[in-house]
């Protein structure tokens, strides 16, 4: 055999081409590839798992077997030339031709070829690697020029629909239907369903869903509806441990328990059981527990639930930090001169997160009792709403009724008509009271929802007295008073009549707010805006309780420019914002005043939140005003910023509309300007800033020193 077989072959290869296409009864085929056959080495292609599924009665093991038993000659480890190669079981399917060239460009065994068992392996797997056949079959057939082959094909059928399972997926109908659209009515080709899947997958890790798993396709229908079955990674629970120093979270066979209740912590969470897991969301959601302030750290780990495959359980490792604090210190300001503070606070109260503040002021011109409680979310509100209360008792020395340059008003006792020296004393007032509000965002009743906009709506009381240092009443105001000549007297609070001058007032307010803030960073902005409206409105309560209304306004807007390059990171070509915190902001703000009014309730203006170069109320008292804000801030070196600005301010001349004008009788001017600079060192809770600024450009100067941006 061996040897007629070699006879046979040195005989063929001195046989041209043409012949040979003549004889095939694939003629067509075979003079389309006969001339491009020129291969010398086939690689191997690997079968893809998803075949598996496609493929129900046939398998490669199989297929050598059918086709050694159609062979009787013992192609296993001879060689033999092929005289002819035909392609059946096309003629019936729609795209018929296209699948007959398809399966013959997959082969590299061409009419002439020589071939053995393993080649002939190769053009098998190659055919199902194009992809276009669920079923594939050789055989064989002796001929008088060699050997023909037999190849019958499965086609896939005509694609019309790509469903996922189950139908409560997060990837949409319309979204599939929107990959697969140029494929719908074509004959489905596993490589393209394959890389389709691919998209799909990438889908899903685009958007977090990173447990999210595609098997498939489940089944291909004979009408050629394909369905994937997907995996999303439900979660089944979400179990919170607090482990100690140790690394525990179990003692003595017990969870070791937190001090946060655990739907103070959840209500954080927008991933829930139920839901689909997220990396991004979950992300978010740890940020939100460290923006709590409540912990340090947050390990989060997943583990399968054994009760129900699939699903996934999420525990939440928190290690709390110490929320209560003891603060001191001592300073000075324009309002309160030399002072000492003692602060009480704790952020987690009754392990709700609440916060609670007790502060003690001690000044050189003033005194000051408050406490105060703030739940920032109310619980099971929807909408995120926030609650704060607070009471107080103060002493202090209004500024309205001083000027660093030309004096102060003095108090006069109940006999106006004194003239005696002793009867003269500083005017000091006495307030108590208290408040409460709720803010809540606009956010749909999405708590999670990044909401610009806020309203605030609350309600505040106090008790006004006009004492001296020694609490004796001190109703009645003078400037400069001398003994023997009153100059001017007027009355320092609320006068319903030019008959009285109540030693005390009674002021009750409800207060409404808006608020919209589009500020990339709360601390240190350097681009976007932030825009607040707000109504205060006094109602009477008794007989020395004021009716008016105060409306207040302010607009800010940051634009990050790179002007300096101080630092290392803004001389960087790829600096961005965050590396080089450049920018130039303006803020305006104006406010007025309809009604009548006790005088120290005017507006005030001057100091380190008005216009810079001025004390505190040292450039006006008034009724109406204006303020207009430039400010440059760059970065000078590592934790060190800088800063250049000018600020602006005017009364609109309504310092006069005061009841018993106490700024003109100051001689206040009214409006003026400052240019200054300034030098910030970061803190967590924002710079800590000493601000230098002129008045006016006279060459004076004033130093201020605070926390934080003036806006």
């Amino acid at each position: 055999m061996q040897k007629h077989f070699l006879k046979f072959r040195k005989v063929f290869t001195n046989i041209a081409c043409s012949p040979l296409i003549l004889i095939s009864n694939n003629s067509e085929l075979a003079a389309k590839y006969l001339p491009n056959h020129v291969k010398q080495s086939i690689p191997t292609l690997e079968i893809k798992n998803i075949y598996n599924g496609l493929v129900k009665e046939v398998d490669i093991k199989q297929w050598k077997n059918y086709f050694i038993a159609e062979n009787n000659t013992n192609i296993n480890q001879e060689s033999v030339l092929i005289s002819e190669i035909i392609i059946e079981g096309w003629e019936n399917h729609p795209e018929g031709r296209k699948l007959e060239l398809a399966a013959y460009d997959s082969m590299s065994i061409k009419p002439g070829s020589i071939v053995d068992n393993q080649i002939l392996n190769q053009d098998l797997n190659a055919i199902y690697a194009s992809g276009w056949f669920s079923g594939v079959k050789i055989k064989s057939q002796d001929g008088p020029l060699g050997v023909r082959l037999i190849v019958n094909v499965v086609p896939n059928p005509i694609l019309k629909k790509v469903e996922l399972k189950p139908k409560n997926s997060i990837i949409s109908d319309s979204y599939i239907d929107d990959i697969f659209k140029n494929y719908y009515g074509t004959t489905l080709n596993i490589n393209e369903l394959l890389n389709k899947i691919e998209i799909i997958k990438k889908r899903y890790e685009n958007e977090g869903y990173s447990l999210a798993r595609i098997n498939g396709p489940d089944r291909i229908s004979e009408n050629g509806i394909v369905t994937l079955n997907v995996t999303e990674g439900i979660i089944s629970d979400i179990k919170l441990r607090f482990p100690g120093s140790d690394g525990e979270s179990i003692i003595d066979g017990k969870p070791r328990k937190g001090k946060t209740k655990d739907w103070v912590i959840k209500r954080e969470l927008k991933t829930q059981p139920g839901t689909i897991f997220n990396r991004k969301i979950l992300e978010a959601d740890i940020g939100r527990l460290y923006a709590t302030s409540l912990f340090d750290d947050v390990k989060v780990s997943l583990g399968p639930d054994k009760l129900n495959p699939g699903q996934v359980i999420i525990f939440l490792d928190l290690s709390e930090q110490r929320t209560g604090s003891l603060t001191g210190g001592l300073g000075y300001s324009n309002s309160s001169g030399i002072f000492a503070s003692v602060g009480l606070q704790e952020t987690n109260a009754l392990g709700r997160a609440w916060s609670t503040n007790l502060n003690l002021n001690f000044g050189e011109y003033s005194t000051t009792y408050n406490f105060s409680l703030s739940d920032p979310w109310i619980k099971g509100d929807k909408h995120k709403t926030s609650f704060r209360t607070n009471v107080f008792l103060s002493r202090d020395y209004p500024q309205e009724f001083k000027s660093e340059e030309n004096g102060r008003i003095y108090g006069v006792n109940d006999n106006k008509e004194s003239n005696s020296a002793d009867s003269l004393s500083a005017i000091v007032l006495e307030k108590t009271g208290g408040g409460f509000s709720f803010s809540r965002p606009l956010n749909g009743g999405d708590p999670f929802k990044v909401a610009k906009w806020r309203v605030l709506a609350g309600m505040n009381f106090k008790k006004v007295k006009l004492i001296d240092s020694s609490g004796n009443k001190k109703p009645y105001g003078d400037l400069t008073p001398t003994s023997g000549n009153i100059s001017e007297i007027i009355c320092i609070g609320y006068s319903p009549n030019d008959a009285s001058c109540p030693a005390e007032n009674t002021l009750v307010s409800f207060v409404a707010t808006t608020s919209r803030n589009n500020l990339n960073n709360s601390i240190n902005p350097t681009s976007g805006n932030k825009f607040t409206l707000g109504t205060e409105q006094f109602v009477p309560i008794g007989e020395n309780s004021p009716t008016f209304n105060r409306m207040r306004a302010s607009y800010s807007n940051f634009i990050p420019i790179k002007f300096i390059n101080l630092t290392k990171a803004c001389r960087s070509t790829n600096a961005v914002s965050e590396d080089c915190p450049q920018t130039i902001g303006f803020e305006f703000k104006a406010g007025t005043i309809l009604g009548e009014l006790p005088p120290y309730e005017a507006f005030c203006m001057g100091g380190t939140s008005s216009v810079r170069g001025w004390g505190s109320c040292d450039l006006a008292v008034s009724k109406s005003f204006v303020e207009g804000t430039a400010e440059y801030r760059f970065p000078v070196w590592r934790m060190i910023s800088g800063a250049l600005f000018v600020d602006a301010g005017s009364d609109l001349g309504s310092q006069k509309d005061v009841p018993g004008k106490p700024g003109k009788l100051l001689r206040k001017s009214g409006s003026g300007y400052s240019l200054g600079g300034g030098v910030g060192v970061k803190t967590p809770i924002g710079p800590l800033r000493l601000d230098v600024a002129s008045k006016d450009l006279s060459g004076d100067w004033r130093y201020t020193l605070g926390v934080g941006w003036k806006f």
